[in-house]
């Protein structure tokens, strides 16, 4: 006899579609919220599969993101997410369900929290470390504004948490009056696999529940008994804290540094997460609850392989398998280029190692790893570290060549000033994801290297054309002796041959890539390939523009600009930077004090933060493109 099990199974009625924000679902019984969750999951992986994400660390905090909506009262009660790559679910539940088809799209939602989007996302997100500080500042403001009943939560993850304003946030979290949780989100992943000695310690941190049930029971009877006071309190923790190292014959790092800690638990177990964010929410003083989780939980190629599922683009939702453009007659990406790159720059002198803050993958700083492991570092989410690391290993005498995406590298901007460029140190700084990057907007567009790093003393800056200079650049800043930056962009280059002999170029020189009679455009970057083609389609309509690509921001080439000044009356400058400090500046500068009166007019990003969108939008978005480059051509001439 055949049955028909769609006849025999009663379809549960949905959940989700109903949940505006999270008042609908504080109104649910706490039975459903496992299937709040099974379908947040499945509407995410839907989602994701025809619109690109941040896929595995979203359907990892899914029950997390429940429970902290369930149990507290928000937007009144804070949540600060660190990084924001696990806000999918938040996204959803807070009134952005039916936007969400938008997110990372130009116009649509932000694929980061974002207080310009909605009130409750409380903080911008999108580097790591920032959410123990930025959450504890709100808590002491609550106390101070009498706001006795207002929750403060800070959600981090066990990479983000081994950051350095992490630690100065938990260092400072019992010096001060509040209540402030931290959620320690634990799944031994960050964007690539966990490095330091931090990551081995919560992999092996226990915290016996019998413990915890004896102390809160213990410190509930006092209360009642009277016998505690505010003053009193410090005192007690102290005294809990001593219990704890007994009982469990090890010191807890948290609880050392007078923070309650809870724990670990599973934090797919959405019930269990109700219950204990219910029991400690309550109470007075800084608390971290410490949860285990899985990286890309119930999409089984996203558990295999998280790394790989961090943003994995389109795949197909059934299969799992990824969806991929590849061409093979497609110019290799600048990150590749610089990863084969350093590993024969590597083969040839042994002095050179490699740095990078937790992205080897991205940065593809694994070949350098595959092939010298020893001559290679990954230092964790620790720009700052990986800056003055880098300084230490060229004190004695090592060539570092210390990869940081672009927008991170602001976070190092002391270390590259006090521990790199004063002693003037031969530290190679490879800056990708330079320029605008896309869809991850603007916390991660690298629009500002050029003008940070050009203010600094003793910093040689250059950028490439195309993948030929990127390797002539690296080439050539190996032998300098002195603090150098390379920058490059995000994605693929122009050539497709891109291999060939590496020359070492004259530093602060540029070339002429054609005359022209009518003005000058001055270029530095892979943007100068857009340049070339506004260029040549303006000489077919009359305009002849000499085009010179600069390579040099610092040392600028002087006998270029002299000539410009003395032959031209109209000049453009381009860069995919912003406009404000960078190229077009340094050109004005020098006009100026050298007392050339051209009419100069300057393309680049615009003193404002620009939105997320695909490159080629945000380009035309901000007069970046072919099309307007070509426009403004016409227009000033």
């Amino acid at each position: 006899m055949r049955v028909n099990h769609t006849e025999m199974i009663t379809e549960k009625r949905p959940i989700l579609p109903d949940l505006y924000n999270p008042d609908d679902l504080r109104k649910l019984s706490l039975d459903q919220l496992p299937q709040v969750c099974d379908e947040l999951r499945q509407f995410i992986i839907n989602a994701l599969s025809q619109n690109p994400g941040h896929f595995a660390s979203s359907l990892g905090t899914i029950e997390l993101t429940v429970a902290l909506h369930y149990t507290l009262n928000t937007p009144y009660d804070r949540i600060v997410w660190d990084v924001g790559h696990q806000a999918y679910a938040h996204k959803i539940l807070t009134e952005r369900r039916e936007r969400f088809s938008t997110n990372r799209k130009l116009g649509g939602l932000s694929g980061f929290p974002s207080p310009m989007e909605s009130p409750y996302d409380t903080f911008v997100a999108g580097h790591a470390s920032n959410s123990i500080s930025a959450a504890l500042g709100m808590s002491v403001a609550s106390n101070l504004k009498g706001e006795k009943g207002r929750k403060v939560v800070a959600v981090i993850g066990d990479a983000a948490i081994a950051g350095g304003l992490a630690f100065e946030g938990l260092n400072n979290a019992s010096t001060n009056p509040n209540n402030l949780l931290i959620i320690l989100n634990d799944n031994n992943m960050a964007i690539d696999n966990n490095v330091g000695a931090f990551h081995h310690y919560l992999s092996h941190i226990n915290t016996l529940p019998f413990y915890n049930n004896i102390r809160y029971l213990l410190y509930r009877t006092l209360v009642k008994m009277r016998l505690v006071s505010e003053q009193q309190k410090g005192a007690i923790l102290r005294f809990n804290n001593s219990l704890k190292a007994l009982i469990a014959r090890h010191q807890n790092i948290f609880e050392g540094l007078n923070i309650r800690y809870f724990g670990p638990i599973d934090g797919h177990d959405v019930t269990q997460l109700v219950r204990v964010l219910n029991n400690i929410k309550d109470m007075s003083g800084p608390k971290i609850l410490h949860i285990k989780t899985v990286k890309g939980k119930g999409f089984a190629p996203a558990e295999k392989d998280a790394v790989a599922w961090h943003a994995p683009g389109r795949f197909n939702k059934e299969t799992g398998e990824r969806i991929t453009n590849h061409s093979q007659n497609q110019p290799p990406l600048f990150q590749d280029v610089f990863g084969h790159t350093l590993v024969e720059l590597a083969e040839q002198n042994e002095k050179i190692v490699g740095i990078t803050p937790a992205m080897p993958t991205g940065c593809s700083m694994t070949y350098m790893i595959e092939k010298f492991p020893n001559r290679a570092f990954d230092v964790g989410i620790a720009e700052e570290h990986a800056v003055t690391f880098s300084g230490g290993l060229a004190k004695e005498g090592l060539i570092p060549f210390c990869n940081i995406y672009s927008s991170f590298m602001q976070r190092a901007f002391d270390e590259v000033i006090h521990d790199v460029a004063i002693q003037n140190l031969p530290v190679v700084f490879c800056l990708d994801r330079a320029g605008l990057v896309g869809e991850d907007g603007m916390t991660h567009h690298g629009a500002f290297d050029l003008a940070y790093m050009r203010c600094i003393p003793n910093m040689t800056i250059a950028s490439p054309i195309d993948e030929h200079y990127l390797r002539h650049l690296m080439f050539t800043a190996q032998s300098t002796g002195h603090c150098f930056t390379i920058r490059y962009p995000r994605g693929h280059g122009s050539l497709i041959e891109w291999q060939c002999p590496m020359q070492r170029l004259e530093i602060g020189k540029g070339r002429l890539l054609s005359d022209g009679n009518d003005m000058a455009v001055l270029s530095i970057g892979p943007i100068g390939k857009s340049v070339q083609k506004a260029v040549a389609s303006a000489r077919e309509q009359g305009v002849s523009a000499a085009h010179y690509d600069m390579i040099f921001l610092k040392p600028i080439d002087t006998e270029i600009l002299h000539h410009v000044g003395k032959h031209f009356k109209r000049i453009i400058t381009v860069e995919d930077g912003t406009i404000e400090g960078g190229l077009g500046s340094a050109v004005m500068e020098f006009m100026a004090e050298n007392n050339y009166t051209p009419h100069i007019r300057r393309i680049g990003i615009p003193d404002r933060f620009i939105e997320q969108g695909s490159i080629p939008e945000l380009y035309a978005l901000c007069g970046m493109d072919e099309a307007s480059i070509e426009k403004r051509i016409l227009e000033t001439w």
